[in-house]
């Protein structure tokens, strides 16, 4: 049925649409210090506030998904971030910025919850991982695009028509939505719906959310530093270190959809996932060991980490849906991501100090412990048993 990939194609767009807005803001810190003066400090502040507002709204928005459908809350989102990004481009004084910067986050974080949700209401079981997959590349299309465009569009006409550039793309996305996304078809609501969270789902649910959270550690470890590691420890140019980070967001992108396909071909997403948690801890561990010993092995491992440690996100994604059912999905999905958004900030920081305490080697090897955590943490045996028949729940699937 054609209608099922124009409603993929619909959310990608979507997903990459606002995270070119939500993280591409980072690229403007050269331009915004040059014109406003603001100090390191402040610019990081104005990065992170779009970050904080997705963080703070996930999960209410993912409730109105489930209420109102996602073609509607998909679109209302996109307007809303479009519309927010411009009106804070013309507020005086960086606060009002920054407060203008946090509500358009608040409102992108709508198109991460719904358009997962749309996606795998749409595709049945056996294809929900490579729909799931394919949907997950939004995000690093959608940072490839601010890289590629806000930083000469700031170096020649400053930081405000740079920035209008993500809000225009979000209110045409808009209108793609509207036209392309139907909501997918859905069993009739019961009068009383029960949380997948008190039922025998419970448990499994609330691990799965841990597991996921922890193995963002070694991602956003990895996407912060890489750059930083080769050009300290291995004396790399920033450019040359740029453009291999650049290229292996390629193969990270591929390897979302490589664990999805695997997922369907097994015939569930958690088994997957705790094979790539363990790689992904024995490749943490093989960095620290490359750089204590000042090898050239740590950039091949580096380059490992970069890529397993992405590989995992579209499974727990399609696993969170599956296990909650569908009048339920939207707020997992929703406390699936806050989870992991939580996580990915206090990565920088926290691994930034360890890094600067003890050195690469140790902090990595701290690092190791997140996707070993979250390995033990993966609930195989939970979902197999729902899988079996017991207390499980289906979201919808296309007719």
């Amino acid at each position: 049925m054609t209608r099922r990939w124009l409603v993929l194609a619909a959310g990608v767009a979507a997903q990459a649409t606002t995270s070119s807005f939500l993280y591409g803001v980072a690229f403007l810190i050269p331009e915004l210090r040059a014109s406003t003066g603001v100090s390191l400090a402040q610019a990081g502040l104005l990065v992170s506030a779009p970050l904080l507002g997705l963080l703070a709204a996930l999960i209410a928005w993912g409730a109105a998904a489930d209420r109102y459908g996602e073609r509607v809350v998909m679109a209302a989102g996109l307007v809303g971030t479009g519309a927010l990004l411009l009106g804070s481009l013309f507020v005086p004084g960086l606060v009002l910025l920054g407060v203008g910067l946090l509500l358009a986050g608040a409102a992108a974080a709508s198109v991460n919850a719904a358009s997962g949700r749309a996606v795998l209401g749409w595709f049945g079981a056996r294809e929900r991982g490579l729909a799931m997959g394919l949907r997950q590349t939004a995000q690093p299309i959608g940072v490839g695009i601010a890289a590629a465009t806000l930083p000469p569009l700031a170096d020649r006409f400053g930081f405000v028509p740079a920035l209008a550039l993500p809000a225009g793309l979000c209110l045409l996305t808009a209108v793609v939505v509207l036209v392309v996304v139907v909501d997918p078809p859905r069993p009739p609501r019961p009068a009383v719906t029960e949380s997948p969270y008190r039922a025998l789902t419970g448990r499994t649910l609330v691990r799965l959310h841990a597991a996921s959270a922890l193995l963002v550690g070694p991602q956003f470890v990895a996407a912060t530093f890489a750059v930083a590691f080769l050009v300290s420890e291995r004396g790399w140019s920033p450019v040359a270190a740029g453009r291999l980070v650049a290229v292996v967001q390629v193969a990270g992108a591929v390897g979302r959809i490589v664990a999805g396909v695997w997922s369907d071909r097994v015939g569930n997403r958690l088994g997957p996932m705790r094979v790539i948690a363990v790689v992904a801890m024995v490749t943490m561990v093989g960095w620290a060991l490359g750089d204590a010993f000042d090898s050239w092995l740590s950039v091949v491992a580096l380059v490992a980490v970069l890529i397993v440690s992405v590989t995992d996100n579209g499974l727990g994604f399609t696993a969170t849906a599956e296990l909650a059912g569908p009048f339920w999905a939207g707020r997992a999905l929703g406390v699936q991501n806050t989870a992991q958004n939580a996580v990915a900030m206090a990565a920088a920081p926290l691994f930034g100090a360890l890094i600067t305490a003890f050195g690469y080697p140790l902090a990595l090897a701290a690092g190791a412990l997140f996707p070993l955590a979250g390995a033990l943490l993966t609930p195989v045996q939970g979902e197999r048993r729902l899988a079996a028949g017991v207390d499980a729940v289906e979201v919808e699937v296309r007719p």
